[in-house]
């Protein structure tokens, strides 16, 4: 069995489709900014990445191309996801520390196995000693206080930025999963399309977000609380005003939202007879971004008829899976090498 010198360093790292956060144990979260990069088109450098190239969308002329590494759950550009990797690494200085380090690299689910060796590699090229990549919604279950190790069914809904991942886990590991291209991002576009059809008028993703963020419910909202969007006429394209209600967001949201709780059915009806008990007792877990929409709890109680338990922190659900890795690394360095030696036996 491998031993692990408790000297050596533990680092997560959570990529995103809307942010990418990393954790070094001891220190806490030491990264945590939008997954978004900005390349010179003549040299296709990186000119900016995290916040300083989120600022720039939407802004920006020809000679920027703005790229997101992770699009819909899958690796878009492969290149910027590397790009991406070694930025994070370098800025908050790891390398003499990734030397010793195990790595636990969160990935969403529709990650092919090609791309995570891919990912794997640059993480090794950095000098991490081990790396261990494991899917979002087992770690987000693990952050949001389930024992996942013992005999028993628990049906976790991570909403994130590009996909919705829907899974049963039971004994330690994912039974049965589902994957919808239907998240954060397509609830902004969703939004824009709304506003779009109904008062003629364009307006950008992040104003998108930015009503999502601070009106957006799945409940009727009784604050009177209304959101003053600015984009452009496309009758007359001139510069417009229109007045936003939580309602007409509220309308936006259901049609995605309908295929969210369609796919939970259908991961429901193809869910073994033992676990469909354990789910009764045990309810529905929520987490990832798009749980923090008003009323969504709420919503899903309504429509299944059984307890729904948000995570606490719901973007951090990640990350705090990751750290109950760190308190076993032993096990998990294990994991990895037994991982490695049966890959090298296929070889």
């Amino acid at each position: 069995m491998a031993t692990w010198d408790r000297k050596k360093e533990f680092v997560a790292l959570d990529l995103g489709t809307a942010n990418t956060i990393a954790y070094l144990g001891g220190q806490g979260i030491i990264y945590n900014e939008p997954s978004t990069m900005a390349y010179d088109t003549h040299t296709n450098t990186v000119i900016a990445a995290g916040e300083a190239a989120y600022d720039m969308v939407g802004k920006t002329n020809d000679d920027v191309r703005m790229v997101v590494p992770l699009v819909d759950g899958v690796i878009a550009d492969m290149d910027a996801a590397k790009d991406l990797i070694k930025i994070i690494f370098s800025r908050i200085k790891l390398s003499d520390i990734l030397k010793n380090a195990l790595v636990v690299l969160a990935c969403p689910s529709g990650v092919t196995e090609l791309e995570r060796t891919a990912l794997k590699q640059v993480v090794f090229d950095m000098g991490a000693r081990k790396v261990l990549v494991e899917e979002e919604v087992k770690l987000s279950a693990i952050g949001a206080g389930i024992n996942i190790s013992i005999a028993s069914g628990h049906l976790v809904v991570d909403i994130g930025g590009g996909t919705t991942d829907i899974a049963i886990i039971s004994a330690g590991d994912i039974i049965l999963s589902r994957s919808i291209k239907t998240a954060g991002k397509h609830f902004d576009e969703e939004i824009r399309k709304y506003i779009r059809a109904e008062y003629n008028v364009l307006i950008g993703i992040k104003t998108a977000e930015k009503i999502k963020m601070e009106i957006g419910s799945l409940t009727k909202l009784d604050n009177g609380r209304t959101f003053r969007a600015y984009g452009r006429d496309v009758i007359s394209g001139l510069p417009r005003e229109v007045v936003i209600s939580p309602d007409e967001v509220k309308n936006a949201l259901l049609a995605p939202f309908s295929k969210i709780t369609d796919l939970i059915v259908e991961v429901m009806e193809n869910t073994p007879a033992e676990l469909a008990g354990d789910i009764i007792r045990n309810g529905i877990t929520i987490c990832g971004g798009g749980t923090l929409i008003r009323g969504i709890d709420t919503y899903f109680e309504s429509i299944f008829q059984l307890k729904v338990t948000k995570a606490q922190d719901a973007l951090l659900t990640v990350i705090e899976g990751a750290k109950e890795y760190e308190k076993q690394v032993d096990k998990w360095l294990e994991v990895v090498e037994l991982r490695e030696a049966r890959e090298y036996r296929i070889k």
